[in-house]
């Protein structure tokens, strides 16, 4: 009997805002936010996370990782790494969180939403606006997306903020719309 992978969706974003959101956005779109396990920056260890993560209920599975500056690979990112490298899960994609940094972390993706909820090819900044001729993200936790080859990576701006347009009591539409493209476009276990 085949064993079916856990499908998982990472979220480079740990704070508050950031659990609210996907805790909310799980319960309306479906699946299992793991923002229990989540912090700014990540505690928990991988282990902890694929353990949660093989014992999740419903799929997708929810990450939340974040390395709250930290440069190189940090906390957040070596759960990232494990859950690549785990063989009863599959990373459908990332939603890559903006930040302010300029500690020269960055990476691809496969295309913006910005804080109107537009696609757009080229990067946005931690409030969701258009950064003209960029087509990579800088953030706290990307540095390993670029290298991990995965299916789809959305650049958002900050969850549950942008100006108050992914606000929670308007339905968090930015990162929704960047969530239910991922399930859209996400793997298949066939």
């Amino acid at each position: 009997m085949k064993q079916n992978k856990k499908k998982v969706i990472i979220i480079t974003d740990g704070d508050e805002y950031a659990k609210k959101t996907i805790e909310f956005l799980s319960k309306d779109i479906g699946g299992t936010c793991l923002a229990y396990l989540s912090d700014n920056p990540t505690h928990v260890t991988p282990e902890e996370v694929i353990k949660a993560v093989h014992q999740a209920n419903a799929d997708p599975v929810y990450v939340l990782i974040d390395d709250a500056g930290i440069q190189g690979v940090g906390a957040g990112e070596k759960v990232l790494l494990a859950l690549a490298n785990d063989p009863f899960t599959e990373i459908i994609g990332a939603v890559a969180v903006a930040a302010h940094t300029k500690n020269m972390e960055w990476s691809r993706f496969t295309f913006a939403i910005d804080n109107n909820g537009e696609l757009i090819p080229n990067a946005v900044d931690k409030e969701g606006i258009l950064v003209p001729d960029t087509d990579r993200i800088n953030g706290d936790t990307v540095y390993l997306l670029d290298q991990l080859n995965l299916p789809i990576v959305i650049a958002i701006g900050d969850i549950g903020k942008m100006y108050g347009k992914d606000d929670i009591k308007k339905g968090s539409p930015i990162t929704k719309k960047a969530i239910e493209i991922i399930i859209e476009r996400g793997g298949s276990n066939e």
